[in-house]
């Protein structure tokens, strides 16, 4: 008799530290990244918690043409993975959005592209780009996205990415990051 009561009292409290331990579980939103640039048209922001870096995104352009080809690199914290990636592209000195578009979209080693949508959201200027459903990319640095943004006012020289980041921490007692920042590259020569 007293073997069953042990196990039913053992089995109630598992069950309520299992239920707990959603609780541990917490979630931290960074916006105030640090600026790095490392040469004409390449910078970055990177955020950062009690001095550890969490993750960094990076942009390497230059102009050809009037247009202004890209390269971005999403890198994250080894222990976490990215859920989701979202890109604002805007010109702050034009009225009209620049065009963008994707040339080289995210891969993966094994598995299907993530799933990745252009957008131009009502009253909010330029064109959102929504990465989702990583696969085998969420655990690694992100560094294949290749954009072309033309501007569409000849007066426009700066490209700007509003960036969010949504990383999980994986772990009952690790935390999930919302990196949230804005980047902004300068091109004088798009001046016409």
């Amino acid at each position: 008799m007293r073997r069953r009561r042990f196990l039913a009292t053992a089995g109630v409290a598992g069950v309520t530290a299992t239920a707990g331990c959603g609780a541990l579980r917490s979630e931290q939103t960074l916006s105030d990244p640090t600026r790095r640039s490392d040469g004409k048209g390449h910078a970055s922001i990177h955020f950062s918690e009690d001095g550890t870096e969490i993750g960094h995104f990076g942009v390497d352009g230059a102009v050809a043409d009037g247009v202004v080809p890209m390269s971005t690199e999403i890198w994250h914290r080894e222990g976490t993975t990215v859920e989701s990636v979202e890109l604002r592209v805007w010109m702050p000195e034009a009225e009209t959005p620049p065009q963008v578009a994707v040339v080289s979209p995210v891969e993966g080693d094994s598995s299907p592209p993530p799933e990745l949508t252009l957008s131009t959201p009502e009253r909010v200027p330029g064109t959102t780009i929504a990465i989702t459903d990583l696969d085998d990319l969420a655990d690694e640095t992100i560094s294949t996205l290749e954009l072309l943004v033309r501007p569409r006012s000849g007066a426009a020289t700066t490209v700007a990415f509003d960036v969010t980041m949504e990383l999980s921490g994986g772990g009952v007692l690790s935390t999930d990051y919302t990196l949230d920042g804005e980047l902004r590259l300068e091109y004088p020569e798009l001046r016409q």
